[in-house]
């Protein structure tokens, strides 16, 4: 009966050791989530958990601009801006809400998120595209044009003879010259798509002009007239986005890159189009 007696306290004196280790383990479970919640806001933490966010985290960081027509993405960063404006921070980085409405994430020189490099013809084209956004032709034409017309309003408002030095030094604006102009043309709208400045429209010569243009008219937006303003920034060649985040000894190298980099997803996701079609015959 003595050792019975021992066997069953030593079982009691067991369980009240695993007791005390449980409630042990739940009070520094309890002050792990305080301590998380201190260092991590609830809203932060259902913004970083949402499922939109880490395609979103990517295309922010590559430079593209989210506007309205991108629903979605838009009303998530509407409802999580103050609170992710604070994560991108620890980034050295600033996630920007233009007058307009559209998000972009603006890099310090200090960051670490590399920053998207415009050529001058880049810049010129959104310059072009700001000023057709505030034109009554876009009103005309529900506000989807063609490149032609976009090459075309190029030639008419800018300096021909700057341009064609876009082209090569030794351009004479010959019908050769021309064509590269216009190459040259597409490659920058390819480039602005990618950043989300125009939303294609069918086929790939037709295109919408997102309010993320006006990130090229920054520096008339406080203008008497803004159009008029546009129109002799153009005229003057003027095409600063932010120069910051150009290097001219960098330019080329970066374009070359980004072109590469376009025409591989374009080819990826063409791709990927017929075998999801092949998929559902």
């Amino acid at each position: 009966m003595e050792q019975r007696y021992k066997r069953m306290s030593s079982i009691n004196t067991n369980y009240e050791a695993h007791s005390a280790d449980l409630s042990q383990n739940t009070s520094y479970s309890q002050e792990t989530d305080n301590s998380q919640d201190a260092y991590m806001p609830e809203q932060l933490v259902k913004a970083l958990s949402n499922p939109l966010f880490p395609a979103l985290d990517s295309q922010l960081r590559a430079g593209r601009h989210i506007s309205s027509d991108d629903m979605d993405n838009y009303a998530f960063l509407s409802d999580f801006d103050g609170d992710l404006g604070a994560f991108y921070q620890r980034y050295n980085a600033e996630l920007v809400r233009a007058p307009e409405g559209f998000f972009y994430l603006r890099p310090r020189s200090t960051s670490f998120i590399g920053r998207s490099v415009l050529s001058e013809l880049d810049m010129l084209v959104g310059k072009i595209l700001c000023f057709l956004y505030l034109s009554p032709e876009r009103l005309a034409h529900e506000g989807i044009f063609t490149n032609q017309e976009l090459y075309e309003e190029l030639i008419n408002l800018a300096d021909e003879k700057k341009l064609m030095r876009l082209v090569t030094n030794r351009a004479t604006g010959s019908d050769l010259d021309k064509e590269k102009l216009f190459e040259k043309v597409r490659t920058s709208l390819r480039r602005l798509r990618r950043i989300g400045m125009v939303l294609p429209v069918g086929d790939d010569e037709k295109f919408r002009i997102s309010e993320s243009v006006f990130r090229f008219g920054a520096d008339v937006r406080v203008g008497d007239d803004v159009r008029e303003a546009q129109l002799r920034l153009i005229r003057d060649g003027e095409a600063v986005l932010d120069p910051e985040a150009v290097d001219p000894n960098k330019a080329n190298d970066t374009q070359d890159k980004q072109d590469a980099s376009d025409e591989q997803s374009e080819d990826l996701a063409e791709q990927e189009e017929q075998e999801q079609k092949a998929g559902d015959l």
